[in-house]
């Protein structure tokens, strides 16, 4: 990563740590401000922004199939938690004077790092994949464990003297390990950014460059002085530009517009089109870019795979990763020259290993962008062969993923049924008699059968995508690839 990168962030936790150590050499400037009520307002505020935060992230996770999101909304959960605890143990205003303040003011930058780091992971993190299998009840579980967890405390205060939060060692473990949280956070955020541009990427920087200082400031300022409420400030900071990031990143009315289309449209490629993250949209149009044929044949084999898909009756979620992932399953040609891409004749063996390395480019690339890894997998996996010789890593039978045996099938098929430069495209009937003699073979028999069965009782499922796309497909708002039937 280049240098400027950095620059933004590297600036946003030096210029509070400066004026920190510049209040406190200035001892006349850093005046003591007792203020409980001050305090409490200044709390309140943070534990308020951060839970509109929260209920923000959890309403949109709540719409889709990915853990990081309900991460993210976890991460404010904890801090809107831990500084309620905080504010109401602010001493002289409702409470007598304890370790509480000091302890929920660390726990609540720990935990919202720990979240936060936590979804700035790749989706097939082993650690990410363990927690999947509860993502449907891990907010409300987590929300409501934490929130008995500070009712105790604010019940019983003398309580938080038992763990010696705010003396060595423990309190420098806690530090070390934010501060760690937090660089980590900041620089895979940072590395995404520059990959997709996203404003709710770039704010999470900066929240986390922010919760980093705030952390540092807490165990070093002096409770009351001028340079101790810094961090507060900090935080509150750290808040707004996270509800700037999420104002710019879906408040805008063509994006409600959008999720409204994408909610009740009947069209099949108005419903895969609407459905698409920011970050799929950029990759349909740089392989658009690249060659038009690639992108409208990820189109046809995305509407292939979700029928066949819905015939052998997956999940809805598992439709939503087959369509996210279809799509740009072959997004790695990005990076084959055009002259391997396009070559007529037959490829030498270092051509054909040139190709073969699109599979893995695809899923790097989309796996530093967070896809999930049902995702992934269609991208990485849609070349193996069921008896074992595909590629990249040779995967057999049902070691091979599902969405991916499914993909495959879609995929052969519409490479067969496509005219290209050097060969006409074989009629349907071909196509299927191809797949039924390479099932068991090259594909799973089960989805070449019930993609046969499928093509027979409904022969639009394989009709209208070949009709209504035919080179190119382009996303709605931008001009169609010229030859584009859309």
């Amino acid at each position: 990563m280049k240098f400027h990168g950095f620059v933004g962030p590297l600036l946003a936790v030096a210029a509070p740590l400066l004026l920190f150590e510049g209040l406190r050499s200035w001892s006349g400037y850093d005046v003591r401000m007792n203020s409980p009520h001050g305090h409490f307002y200044i709390v309140s505020s943070v534990a308020f922004l951060s839970t509109v935060i929260a209920v923000l992230v959890g309403v949109a996770g709540s719409r889709l199939r990915n853990i990081e999101v309900s991460f993210l909304a976890l991460a404010f959960i904890s801090l809107a938690e831990m500084f309620t605890v905080h504010g109401f143990a602010t001493p002289g205003l409702v409470m007598h004077s304890t370790s509480l303040p000091g302890i929920a003011a660390q726990l609540s930058v720990l935990l919202a790092s720990a979240w936060l780091w936590l979804s700035s992971l790749s989706s097939d993190h082993p650690f990410v994949a363990k927690l999947s299998r509860w993502k449907n009840g891990l907010v409300p579980a987590w929300t409501i464990a934490l929130g008995l967890f500070a009712l105790v405390g604010v019940l019983f205060p003398d309580v938080a003297d038992l763990v010696p939060w705010n003396r060595n060692p423990l309190q420098s473990i806690v530090t070390v390990v934010a501060l760690a949280l937090n660089l980590i956070t900041m620089y895979r955020y940072n590395r995404s950014y520059r990959y997709s541009r996203f404003p709710l990427q770039v704010s999470i920087v900066y929240s986390s460059a922010w919760l980093f200082a705030a952390q540092l400031i807490m165990v070093s300022g002096e409770v009351w002085m001028l340079s101790w409420w810094l961090y507060h400030f900090l935080l509150l900071a750290s808040m707004i530009v996270m509800l700037v990031g999420l104002v710019l990143q879906y408040a805008s009315k063509k994006s409600i517009a959008d999720s409204m289309k994408a909610l009740f449209t009947q069209d099949p490629i108005e419903r895969i089109t609407n459905s698409l993250s920011p970050s799929v949209r950029a990759l349909i149009l740089a392989t658009e870019t690249k060659d038009p044929y690639t992108a409208g044949h990820n189109f046809r084999v995305t509407m292939y795979a979700l029928r066949l898909a819905e015939e052998l009756q997956l999940a809805p979620e598992l439709l939503r990763a087959l369509a996210q992932g279809a799509i740009v399953h072959d997004v790695g040609k990005i990076n084959v020259p055009d002259a391997i891409l396009n070559k007529p004749g037959r490829l030498t063996d270092e051509e054909r290993k040139v190709i073969e390395q699109h599979p893995v480019k695809g899923y790097e690339l989309c796996r530093s962008l967070g896809f999930m890894k049902e995702e992934l997998d269609i991208i990485r996996s849609h070349h193996e062969r069921w008896n074992g010789t595909g590629y990249p890593d040779r995967l057999q039978g049902e070691r091979i993923p599902l969405l991916a045996r499914i993909v495959a099938v879609a995929d052969v098929y519409d490479a067969l049924t496509s005219n290209r430069s050097y060969r006409q495209a074989r009629t349907h009937a071909e196509a299927i008699a191809f797949l039924n003699d390479q099932k068991g073979a090259h594909f799973d028999p089960a989805c070449v059968d019930a993609w046969t069965a499928l093509c027979e009782r409904d022969p639009q499922a394989y009709q209208y995508p070949a009709t209504m796309i035919q080179e190119g497909i382009s996303l709605p708002g931008r001009t169609p690839p010229t030859g584009a039937a859309v």
